[in-house]
């Protein structure tokens, strides 16, 4: 995957976010890998999520925000805890304003395994979780999807980009037999296709295209989707390319900072046990030095070190029985070596 970040910043400001339960223990392995390859990078953590709750009764404090706005990179570990299950204030809550306030709307989530190399790209700040919703005095619950032109046309046009970067072939995927976004979703790509005569585009209702991820993901190259969908596909393809723990996501916009965390959850059942895999935060991270710094010669030594990792030192959730700091001393043997 090609980068996409504009430049190489001189020693750049990564703000790390640790999050909740197993989050600062695999943050602190980012930590150690970012030690090795960007020692440079200015690493500075903030209170997000739960723990920010605690602190400060808000789990996107108006100091970490500002933080976050005036970083070259937003690195993000799991956020979540049971405490706050039932609470009037959610970490997740924090996590939506955060993606919001950086307009970072692409999502990209990529997902390897032997034949398989796919790249969905998610429209992140828009449609049926941002639209209107709530409930009438009859007890009827009403969630609005909506979406301007100008918000597909920006996430379509960097599926084209990154499909042009890879093997050349989009798939978009939508509901344009039922949906009315998704009819302007259809129109848009076909419009925009005339900019990218080399790459290949097809179009997908999204029942199908869950069907043929589950069946023969290897046909994929890049997925481009709307917000729900690409939540809902992305989580289905990295079940079929080693679970969710193992997966990474980068969310951009059109300057810095991108926004970049493992799509796994916090693990409150885990935590403290040291036993929790970093491979997904440590993927995300290579994303970061990619996409987020412009190190992409980084970011390849990065991936090639966790997938030897994960062969040698497996944890107990891919059936081994390593520690996270096991795996991370693994990792950064891989690093030593090249």
């Amino acid at each position: 995957m090609s980068s996409t970040a504009p430049d190489r910043p001189d020693s750049p400001r990564v703000v790390c976010l640790p999050g909740d339960c197993i989050g600062p223990e695999v943050m602190a392995v980012a930590q150690r890998v970012l030690g090795e390859l960007a020692p440079d990078a200015e690493l500075e953590e903030h209170l997000f999520g739960g723990a920010a709750i605690r602190e400060t009764g808000d789990s996107l404090p108006a100091a970490t925000l500002e933080a976050c706005r005036t970083a070259d990179a937003v690195l993000k570990a799991p956020i979540g805890d049971p405490e706050f299950d039932a609470a009037d204030v959610r970490p997740e809550q924090g996590m939506l304003q955060l993606r919001a306030e950086l307009d970072v709307y692409a999502n990209l989530r990529p997902s390897r395994q032997g034949d398989v190399d796919l790249l969905i790209v998610r429209e992140l700040v828009g449609g049926l979780y941002f639209g209107a919703s709530g409930v009438r005095d009859d007890g009827t619950a009403f969630d609005t999807c909506e979406y301007h032109p100008s918000e597909v046309e920006r996430i379509v046009r960097r599926g084209f980009e990154l499909a042009r970067a890879r093997r050349g072939k989009l798939t978009s995927v939508d509901k344009a037999n039922v949906l009315a976004t998704s009819r302007l979703w259809r129109r848009v790509v076909h419009q925009l296709a005339a900019d990218y005569p080399d790459v290949e585009v097809e179009d997908m209702l999204v029942d199908n295209a869950a069907m043929q991820l589950a069946s023969t993901p290897e046909q994929f190259d890049v997925i481009v989707t709307e917000n729900m969908f690409g939540d809902i596909l992305s989580d289905l393809a990295a079940a079929v390319t080693g679970g969710l723990g193992l997966a990474p996501s980068a969310s951009l916009g059109d300057r810095r900072p991108g926004l970049f965390e493992p799509v796994h959850g916090s693990a409150p059942d885990i935590a403290g046990r040291g036993i929790a895999n970093p491979a997904g935060m440590l993927r995300s991270t290579a994303l970061m030095l990619d996409h987020g710094l412009g190190r992409p010669d980084e970011a390849r030594v990065l991936e090639r070190a966790v997938d030897e990792a994960l062969e040698k030192a497996p944890t107990p959730d891919l059936g081994g029985s390593s520690t996270t700091a096991e795996l991370a001393d693994a990792v950064l043997l891989a690093l030593a070596r090249g």
